[in-house]
């Protein structure tokens, strides 16, 4: 089929870079829809392990450096995996990290990434989000979005009524009535944070308990994949 360059509107995606592409292959191989790789490219580290496991999963692959330029966001991309876009639901019983309305799709791909590398692979976002399926966000995920369990909402309540039995709610804010290293986790816990611009509405504050994360007078705020970070650290240790 003849492939575009990206838009929401697609039912396909693309994740772009050799080591993303077999992280695609080995997780979700079942939606890959080809690879391209590049013929300049072909004894480049992590090539062959690509045509493996291709091979191995009956999936085409074409030698196509034309159609990766077209597609790339970046120059000197070795590999373009395509896959299909897919539906997920979160995990019962487990830790759940929840996004209210993310805007910034370099923030979401780091903070996946950072989710799974302290064990947490369950995402709940407010609508409207990022789109989740964007290049831009799965490229900064380095392939650990493949690894996520992820859905949307259109509301708290509407979570809060999916998935009664994750009812330790730990609110981020900047007047959280406790300091993060004091707070001692309940399992499973849903750890939430806000939007980058305006953070979360005050109505977070009467859920559970709310948490600020100490800094210097010298910023009002910290970043939010960094304020993920810090959170899911500490979270990481105690467990």
């Amino acid at each position: 089929m003849p492939l575009r360059i990206y838009k929401k509107k697609l039912d396909y995606s693309y994740t772009f870079g050799s080591f993303p592409v077999i992280e695609m292959l080995k997780k979700i191989p079942e939606k890959v829809i080809t690879v391209l790789i590049s013929e300049q490219y072909q004894r480049y580290e992590g090539i062959d392990l690509i045509k493996s496991l291709c091979k191995k999963n009956d999936i085409n692959y074409d030698l196509s450096t034309h159609t990766i330029r077209k597609l790339s966001v970046k120059e000197n991309t070795i590999a373009i995996g395509v896959f299909k876009k897919y539906q997920s639901k979160l995990m019962v019983n487990q830790d759940h990290l929840f996004l209210d309305n993310p805007s910034d799709m370099g923030n979401v791909g780091t903070i996946i990434r950072t989710m799974i590398g302290f064990g947490i692979n369950n995402l709940a976002i407010i609508r409207p989000g990022v789109d989740i399926f964007d290049p831009k966000v799965i490229r900064t995920t380095m392939g650990a979005i493949f690894d996520l369990h992820f859905e949307f909402f259109n509301s708290f309540q509407e979570y809060k009524n999916l998935y009664p039995d994750n009812n330790n709610f730990y609110p981020f804010l900047l007047k959280g009535d406790s300091e993060l290293t004091k707070i001692k986790f309940e399992q499973p816990a849903t750890l939430i944070f806000g939007n980058e611009g305006r953070g979360l509405d005050d109505f977070y504050k009467k859920l559970g308990k709310s948490i600020k994360i100490s800094h210097s007078e010298n910023i009002d705020s910290l970043n939010l994949s960094i304020a993920v970070g810090i959170a899911l650290h500490q979270f990481y240790v105690q467990k």
